[in-house]
């Protein structure tokens, strides 16, 4: 079989282990599911990780994948070395396969050297292979089962100085739970390349390039960094993609490979740049990669978490198109090429091209005044500077809030005769990425989760009360025996009607009891397989293997499911009212209220809002039977079942159906019939992230209540307008109008004051070295009044400098000034208006024509306005 291509090299390698018992597992979206310890998805193990951890069990015991993945944040986070290394990428693909208490080391080993070697055909003198340095029994298979070569073999330790296991082929899960050893497989690119074999001196060169990694999850590590053997060991393994097809493709740059060929040619055609080889180049064809993919997979760009790093690509991508001379919004453009080059792989891309194209091109033009905002602020920036070197503080919150580039930052320096201390925004970066890299580290005790190894049997579907027995009990975290009464804990049962909380419907409550024994739950959480009921033994003792009676609150569960049925009746009515394109990006479903966020581009109209809430209620009226069955995964999403974002779902799923109008994966309880929920009301409409709105609503009795309010309220406003419920809108806009009226009828008073002072001004102007000059109050002006004042009095002067000021309460001063063209250069407003506001406590700048400003300090106003006349002296060095 000859393979060349990176879309061949795919299809061969999940071939390969399907022929040999692999489950072919498509690729998990970039988010992980219900996983709040990782940025994204950055290995092929991610999906698999309750797995490996004893949490889930699979129908399969082998499975292959070829998974997408992205590190652009947190611990692997090279983002600036993007386009300027040979291998550095935000997004890659992790070709894998894995075993689950099935094949160990042989077979793994035997797997990827007959498939390298086989299948690959890659010459085995050009493989060298690494195993950690006590795995004798990796190294026994590969030195005499395979037999590779000695010459081309090394042991790995541990890093020096470093912690026992610290090692490049000691894998490790987090800082506890599984890990083991692993064994590499290196590329030589031949002696023409710099750098030296795996565990030389010389080892980060080029030369020798790591493209498989094989992972022996062995032991279990505690707390205390004791290695317990796993009962059953496993194998996870990860092939880069991309490095492989340039080994294939006889390239030494992934960036030469054919999945980046394109998208390079592409947006060196929407530059007109000749050359190829381009950093800037290689930046945009891998940026807009990582960016698709993660707009298709549901992160909208943000200030926070995932979509903060979004919003960084997307900026670095576009900064590099203005290098080469991209004005007018371009990244977008890439998508529809590199939907033709993977979309056969991934269909998720090709099935949102519209939506992601939207999302970067948004994006785009956002910058555009984020750049002209960037540029106010270092304005501001160098006004107040003392000295010629701008702080790294002030660089980074330029590069970091704002999203201004450090390189542009420095042009703009360097033209006024300013440099950056780069050495402190150096130090503010590094601490950003300690920041990231602390936040992204695997948060959870692995050890207290497999503690937990008990299944609970979820009845709630059918009835609200049933009986179970304790399996396990935990206090602050920790396995105990027995709570007394008084402790705060966690019980498990072997089965109960407690809905753990999932899918944004939160956990239910109620109480444990038995003679005696009283346990009040005031939540419902999972813990792999199990329901934890969570909450405080109010009498008794409670000790794993008693029986208690699991009662979940009735009024809170029918309240709760209310609202999620009505959830999913608002999903379908969004989708119908605002496009396809509209996804959940997130839910909450509570007793008291639901909320929901959606992906839409622009406030939702309340003309809009009426139409979602009109067909909800419609549905409600309809009274349609809601019917829940399981099915395959591919059967239910066959069908148009829509999956949420951020679940995981198994080979079956629980599909809900209500009438002809929603069908969705869930898992939560609901109604029996849409017209149980009995009203629907929505009560906000707002937006939480670019891209990204939210709609709050009521149900049933809260909906009624709600309504009830507004129009008690309504009532009040009608009665204070002296009229009925029908008056009230002619009334208020009466009132509206003639408050408009009056403040129109100020805004001419205030104006025929200042221009009546500023006719009487104009005549009492001094001269100061040839220069007239006016300094004066105008009080009871505001800023508006004496701009127009200044530039009346700029008029009748024909040339001249004015400085106009109103003191507004008992603590603040505004300041005008303003200078003739004919004199601008030589006395700009801008420093004259710094120099008068620093006199009243306070500060202003502005063009050299005209300057605005204030002070807190109206006592020094008079002797202020007095320095004006001394500031132009001084100016124009008494010339006459």
């Amino acid at each position: 079989m000859s393979v060349r291509s990176s879309n061949e090299l795919r299809s061969a390698f999940l071939e390969y282990f399907r022929e040999r018992g692999h489950e072919v597992v498509p690729s998990s979206p970039l988010v992980p599911a219900n996983d709040p310890t990782l940025l994204f998805t950055n290995a092929g193990m991610v999906q698999f990780k309750d797995v490996f951890l004893g949490l889930e069990t699979r129908p399969y015991r082998r499975a292959v994948t070829a998974q997408r993945c992205v590190r652009a944040g947190g611990k692997h986070n090279d983002l600036e070395n993007v386009g300027y290394t040979a291998r550095h990428h935000t997004f890659f693909e992790m070709l894998g396969n894995f075993s689950f208490g099935d094949y160990f080391k042989r077979e793994a080993i035997h797997y990827a050297w007959e498939f390298l070697t086989g299948v690959l055909r890659l010459p085995p003198e050009r493989l060298w292979v690494t195993v950690y340095e006590e795995d004798d029994e990796a190294a026994r298979i590969w030195l005499e089962e395979v037999k590779v070569d000695p010459a081309r073999f090394s042991r790995i330790g541990d890093k020096p100085g470093g912690r026992r296991y610290e090692s490049d082929n000691f894998w490790a899960m987090g800082d506890t739970g599984p890990c083991g050893p692993c064994s590499e497989i290196f590329y030589d690119h031949g002696p023409e390349v710099p750098g030296g074999p795996p565990g030389s001196p010389d080892e980060d060169g080029d030369r020798y390039v790591e493209i498989w990694n094989l992972v022996f999850m062995q032991y279990n590590r505690d707390a205390e960094g004791n290695l317990e053997p796993l009962p059953a060991p496993s194998v996870d393994t990860g092939m880069g993609l991309e490095r492989v097809a340039a080994v294939l493709q006889g390239v030494h740059s992934n960036y030469e490979i054919d999945l980046f060929r394109r998208l390079m040619a592409e947006a060196a055609r929407l530059a007109g740049c000749g050359e190829a080889d381009n950093p800037s180049l290689r930046v945009i064809a891998d940026h807009i990669r990582a960016c698709a993919f993660l707009v298709a997979d549901g992160v909208m760009p943000s200030n926070e978490g995932r979509g903060y790093v979004l919003r960084r690509i997307i900026r670095r991508a576009i900064r590099h198109g203005y290098k080469l001379g991209l004005r007018e919004p371009f990244f977008h453009r890439l998508v529809e090429p590199l939907c033709e080059e993977m979309g056969e792989a991934y269909p998720v891309l090709p099935e949102r091209r519209g939506q992601v194209e939207r999302v970067l091109r948004l994006e785009e033009e956002r910058f555009a005044e984020t750049l002209e905002q960037g540029m106010r602020l270092f304005e501001q920036a160098v006004e107040g500077l003392s000295g010629t070197v701008i702080p790294g503080e002030t660089v980074f919150r330029l590069y970091d809030t704002y999203g201004f580039p450090v390189d542009l930052t420095a042009d703009m320096a360097r033209e006024r005769g300013l440099t950056l201390d780069m050495d402190g925004f150096e130090r503010e970066m590094a601490a950003q990425r300690e920041r990231a890299r602390a936040a992204s580290r695997f948060a959870v005790d692995y050890t207290r989760l497999a503690a937990v190894r008990a299944e609970t049997r979820f009845t709630g579907y059918e009835r609200l009360v049933d009986r179970g027995r304790v399996v396990a009990v935990l206090r602050g975290g920790e396995p105990v025996e027995a709570l007394e009464a008084g402790e705060e804990g966690s019980v498990v049962l072997d089965r109960t009607p407690f809905y753990a909380e999932s899918g944004g419907q939160v956990g239910d409550r109620g109480e444990l009891v038995a003679e005696g024994v009283r346990f009040a739950v005031r939540d419902t959480q999972k813990a792999g397989a199990a329901h934890a009921h969570v909450g405080r033994l109010e009498q008794g003792r409670l000790a794993v293997g008693d029986e208690v009676e699991a009662r979940v609150d009735a009024a809170a569960r029918q309240a709760t499911a209310l609202n999620h049925s009505a959830t999913h009746l608002l999903h379908a009515a969004l989708r119908r009212v605002l496009g396809a394109h509209v996804v959940q990006k997130g839910s909450l479903v509570a007793p008291d209220r639901l909320r929901f966020d959606f992906s839409h581009f622009e406030p939702v109209s309340q003309a809009q809002l009426l139409q979602i809430e009109r067909l909800v209620n419609a549905q409600i009226r309809a009274n349609a039977e809601v019917v829940a069955e399981e099915m395959a995964y591919d059967e239910a999403v066959g069908a148009g079942a829509m999956a949420l974002f951020g679940e995981k779902y198994g080979d079956r799923v629980r599909v809900l159906r209500i009438g002809d109008f929603s069908l969705e994966l869930c898992g939560g309880t609901h109604v029996r019939r849409a017209g149980d929920i009995g009203l629907f009301k929505i009560v906000s409409e707002t937006g939480v992230a670019a891209g990204v709105r939210r709609i709050e609503a009521l149900t049933g009795e809260a909906a009624l209540r709600h309504i009830e309010e507004e129009e008690r309220r309504l009532l009040g406003i009608a009665r204070l307008l002296k009229g009925g419920v029908e008056d009230v809108e002619g009334r208020v806009q009466a009132l509206l109008e003639r408050g408009r009226a009056l403040e129109r009828e100020l805004e001419r008073l205030k104006a025929r004051l200042a221009s009546g002072q500023g006719r009487d001004l104009a005549a009492e102007a001094r001269e100061v070295a040839g220069v007239k000059v006016v300094a004066a109050r105008l009080d009871g002006a505001d800023v508006k009044a004496l701009r127009s004042a200044v530039d009346q009095l700029k008029a009748r002067l024909g040339s001249g400098v004015v400085v106009l000021a109103a003191v507004e309460g008992d603590d603040k001063v505004r300041l005008v000034a303003g200078v003739t063209r004919d004199l601008a250069e030589r006395l700009p407003a801008g420093e004259l208006m710094a120099e008068v506001a620093a006199r009243v406590g306070g500060r202003g700048g502005g063009r050299a024509d005209m300057a605005q400003g204030g002070g807190s300090d109206p006592a020094r106003l008079d002797e202020a306005l007095e320095a004006v006349a001394g500031w132009v002296q001084g100016r124009l060095g008494g010339a006459g």
